[in-house]
């Protein structure tokens, strides 16, 4: 991987505390307009079910796994941090026409990638199942203008993500959790792609804004996000998927890419 990958920012951190919304913002939304590969890790997905998609849509993905194989037919999906909407396009056709997904992003670039591309979607599988919303992850019981949460209560029957919880703010994980646990049906499951690391990340890095917003100093320790999950209830909690080297080394930590997979109990 190039040093513009995985180095710290030439200007490093500053005096000033990152504001790691901010950076994740304003790379995504230029990544919303011109690919970067250094967002990408290789992930091999079903030629079949990009057929449907637009170009564009495929090539501005930015993910580190496949969280969409553990979707059924049927199932109402809730794709967090939906991106361009490749993740969500994949889940519409594997669920079929008595599903739905629901794809929850607050970069408007990103947005409207996605939200252009679902017509043309629907068209060439013969069905609309797909709704992309505004908002934060980590705030999906925000009030919409009907008093309403953005997501509703046990509304929910997979929740999945790919490469995006390691971009929250560390403040705000906790509220993201809770609201990934609230918005699950009884039985309800969690396929979660993303970047884990093996040491804990300094703050120095964290506090880098090429290498949060990169999906690397944002991650959560390989362990720790195993038993973040387990704490919410969740059984069967595991890596369906994990590489066996790393994405990426920083200053001798390293960074991963893994599936993460678990069920509530039924009630």
């Amino acid at each position: 991987m190039s040093s513009s990958c995985c180095s710290p920012s030439a200007s490093g951190p500053g005096a000033d505390a990152l504001d790691q919304t901010q950076a994740v913002e304003e790379r995504y939304g230029a990544a919303a307009h011109a690919q970067e590969a250094c967002l990408c890790t290789p992930v091999a997905f079903d030629l079949s079910l990009l057929q449907a998609i637009p170009r564009e849509v495929v090539e501005r993905d930015y993910g580190c796994g496949d969280p969409t194989r553990w979707v059924k037919p049927g199932d109402t999906v809730l794709d967090l941090g939906s991106g361009s909407g490749k993740n969500a396009f994949i889940c519409a056709q594997l669920i079929g026409s008595a599903g739905a997904v629901i794809g929850v992003d607050r970069n408007v670039e990103m947005l409207n990638l996605a939200r252009q591309a679902a017509p043309v979607v629907a068209e060439r599988i013969g069905f609309a199942n797909v709704r992309f919303v505004e908002g934060a992850i980590e705030a999906l019981e925000a009030p919409q203008v009907d008093g309403a949460p953005l997501i509703a209560d046990r509304s929910i029957d997979v929740v999945l993500s790919n490469c995006v919880l390691n971009l929250v703010n560390p403040a705000d994980r906790q509220n993201l959790l809770a609201n990934i646990r609230r918005v699950l049906r009884p039985g309800g499951r969690l396929a979660v792609s993303d970047i884990v690391c093996d040491k804990p990340v300094p703050l120095a890095l964290q506090q880098d804004p090429e290498l949060w917003s990169g999906c690397i100093s944002g991650a959560w320790q390989e362990e720790a996000f195993l038993e973040d999950f387990r704490a919410l209830g969740f059984e069967k909690v595991s890596y369906a998927d994990r590489s066996d080297q790393p994405w990426q080394v920083v200053e001798d930590i390293e960074f991963r890419a893994v599936t993460l997979v678990g069920q509530l109990p039924d009630d």
